[in-house]
């Protein structure tokens, strides 16, 4: 038997949790078509993995990088730690479909740096990508705040039930296009108003569809317990699957709440899909005016546009140079993004070990001083928490960031290493990996990563991205309840 690629003597981790496996893989095409011992096989191209795990490649199923795909189309920040798939569109914010590019929301403006990287539909958006591909896979969720900043004049209010018709229309006809699922945002400024009834209406609409709502919610702070209910209502009323987006308890007077947090999940889901994602990090980052400089110990400026050389400053630092306060500091700054620092670890490690999370990064990779998670997320699971820690084996780690998301969000063929599946790879020496990026220096690509492959091609190799660009736009099978 002949591939075009073998994976040579490496520990196979397929993805699905089950223990580390000796053998080879061997890829033809953009297929994986043979594992195990494969000695009577031959191959155009032989790699030496004795050593090395391999391991699917990472699925990241929140991010915000809609327009980096075609701005830094390598995604090295992605590539550099193991990810081959992004999900877009998330905390209700999505460049398409956009209708009135004239009343963008400030945050979505931030993730569309140019005018021509707004899309009309969603049918426009898969086409692009499909004509310009990036180095990973992309899918993309409808954001609410998008979907209201076509249809209201007024974000500042509720939709009217002409309004909520418009967003409804939308979000159908993108969902029929090949978007997979519905991303809210209630916690923002453009979503603050919306009724749970909008938020339901939306719901709806994705169920009708067999996809997902996915949230922001509305509190991840003091109101956390409320945001939880109004969620779970969401689910209940509209019968949709519901998935908690990059879950947390936020402030100090809310460390240790995740007990709480992650009971409320569990009830639900005995009998509703629900599901949820989150970071490894005890920091969060936003808009800088998000009001969560209120809750933190400490806030370090990401970006600031009038005022870019204060990237990577503290705000305190910054305000003090000012002679000012914190919200007279911020004003100045704006529009600007933020990283908070505003977790308990305890809450972080407990949510990442609740055996229904996903990993994600919430990427944002857009500025000078980044938080970290846009370049280091996945390595420091690996190497930080399952190695370091011991929070869960190395097998259960790759599971929460491939087979789970894959499943979860209905990307068939994806997320684990069998017969037929895509060879989405990443080959990694368990002993080494890590972050390289921190919040000093975010800009830092991991250690441990040899050889990242997406539809069968090598986009990233000891250390270097290759140029090579066969990612794909990708659509729905049938996303299913995590277990």
């Amino acid at each position: 038997m002949h591939a075009d690629q073998i994976i040579r003597g490496a520990e196979i981790i397929d993805g699905t949790g089950a223990p580390r496996r000796r053998g080879d893989v061997a890829i033809t095409d953009d297929r994986i078509v043979a594992t195990g011992p494969l000695d009577h096989w031959t191959a155009g191209r032989e790699i030496e993995a004795h050593g090395r795990i391999v391991a699917p490649g990472f699925i990241d199923p929140h991010v915000h990088h809609d327009a980096a795909l075609f701005t830094q189309p390598d995604m090295e920040f992605m590539t550099n730690q193991g990810v081959t798939t992004v999900i877009n569109g998330n905390c209700g914010f999505s460049i398409a479909p956009v209708k009135r590019p004239e009343n963008l929301p400030e945050q979505l403006r931030m993730i569309a740096e140019r005018p021509d990287l707004v899309f009309g539909t969603y049918g426009e958006y898969h086409a692009r990508i499909a004509a310009e591909p990036p180095a990973v896979n992309a899918a993309c969720l409808i954001g609410q705040s998008t979907l209201r900043a076509n249809a209201l004049d007024d974000l500042s209010k509720p939709a009217t039930r002409a309004e909520l018709h418009v967003m409804a229309a939308l979000l159908d006809e993108a969902l029929g296009e090949g978007a997979i699922g519905v991303s809210t945002g209630p916690f923002y400024p453009p979503s603050r108003a919306s009724t749970t009834e909008e938020l339901i209406e939306l719901g709806r609409v994705a169920q009708r569809h067999g996809k997902l709502y996915v949230t922001h919610m509305r509190d991840e702070g003091d109101r956390v317990v409320e945001a939880l209910e109004e969620t779970f209502e969401v689910g209940r009323q509209s019968c949709c699957g519901v998935h908690v987006s990059h879950h947390k308890c936020a402030g100090l007077a809310n460390h240790g709440m995740s007990e709480t947090t992650l009971k409320m999940i569990d009830d639900f889901i005995a009998d509703h899909d629900g599901g949820l994602d989150t970071t490894p990090w005890v920091a969060s980052s936003t808009i800088l005016n998000s009001g969560r400089h209120k809750q933190a110990t400490r806030v370090i400026v990401a970006e600031s546009e009038p005022y870019p050389e204060m990237a990577g400053r503290d705000l305190d630092d910054i305000a003090r140079q000012w002679n000012t306060d914190l919200d007279g500091a911020m004003e100045r700054l704006l529009p600007a993004t933020g990283i908070f620092f505003i977790m308990a670890e305890e809450d972080v490690q407990r949510i990442l070990s609740y055996d229904r999370t996903i990993i994600c990064s919430d990427g944002i990779p857009t500025g000078k001083h980044p938080h970290p998670r846009v370049w280091g997320t996945f390595p420091r699971v690996l190497g930080h928490y399952a190695r370091d820690v011991g929070l869960f084996s190395l097998e259960t780690a790759v599971k929460r960031m491939t087979s789970m998301p894959a499943d979860r969000f209905g990307l068939g063929g994806r997320g684990r290493i069998a017969v037929g599946a895509f060879a989405d790879l990443v080959i990694f020496d368990a002993a080494t990996i890590r972050e390289g990026a921190t919040f000093d220096n975010p800009i830092r690509p991991a250690t441990g990563i040899d050889r990242v492959f997406v539809n069968g091609t090598e986009v990233f190799a000891f250390g270097q991205k290759t140029g090579a660009r066969p990612g794909r736009p990708l659509t729905q099978t049938a996303p299913t309840q995590v277990v």
